[in-house]
Formats: structure tokens, C-alpha cells, sequence
């Protein structure tokens, strides 16, 4: 099964981002293709190499950067919502891209499911 994943809040004050993550590692798992992460609203925080979490705490910005280097996932950001948030390609994770929400669109006629995280 294809699927693609919408993630709608940030990093560390959702569970969201946790949940979509581990999600598509089980998906990956069991041999499902998760094809693209398209991040929403708060969600585009999940992308930004800004962050720099304790060493004791999850990196999550580190956690996507791997789905996508490891297994071809695309890790896009809604243009609109990283505009409104500061974020731009410069601060963008390694495979990261800022793209439009016309993207989503695409995102959800290929494939199979689209879920979505947060609210």
C-alpha cells in the first residue's frame, strides 16, 4: 500500500509528530511505501534544522531527515505556513523542501491512504 502523511503540529508540544514518525517506520516496516510527509500549519517546525534538543531528548528534526535519506520519503513544507513561521530553504533539514499546498493534493490522488496527524 502507498501512503502519504499530513502533519499538522510542531515537534515537542503534540504528540503528533512522534506518532506520524513512528507510524511510518512501522508502515516501512511491514513493507508498506510511504511516499511523502507533507507538513501543515505548525507541523512545517518539524523541518528546521533550528532546533537543537538535549542530548538526552529525541531529535525529531534528525528523525525525518533519516526517513528520507533511508527510504526515499519526501519531506515537504506547505510554503504558506513556513512564509508565516520564518522558515525558509536555508533552515530547511537535509531532504527537506518547501513547496506548494497544490502538492497535498497530489500527495493524496497517488496513493492509497492519506492519514493525518494533529489537529
Amino acid at each position: 500500500m502507498n501512503i502519504g502523511i499530513l502533519l499538522k503540529e510542531g515537534p515537542y508540544n503534540h504528540q503528533a509528530a512522534d506518532t506520524a514518525y513512528k507510524f511510518a517506520e512501522a508502515a516501512i516496516a511491514k513493507g508498506h511505501k510511504v511516499d511523502a510527509i507533507f507538513l501543515y500549519n505548525d507541523g512545517v517546525i518539524n523541518a528546521t534544522k533550528l532546533g537543537d534538543p538535549p542530548q538526552d531528548d529525541r531529535n525529531i528534526a534528525a528523525r525525518w531527515t533519516e526517513l528520507s535519506q533511508k527510504h526515499g520519503v519526501e519531506v515537504l513544507a506547505c510554503i504558506a505556513a513556513s512564509k508565516r513561521r520564518g522558515i525558509n530553504d536555508d533552515v530547511m533539514i537535509e531532504g527537506g523542501e518547501i513547496t506548494g499546498l497544490g502538492t497535498l493534493t497530489d500527495i493524496a490522488i497517488r496513493n492509497d491512504r492519506l492519514l493525518t496527524f494533529g489537529d
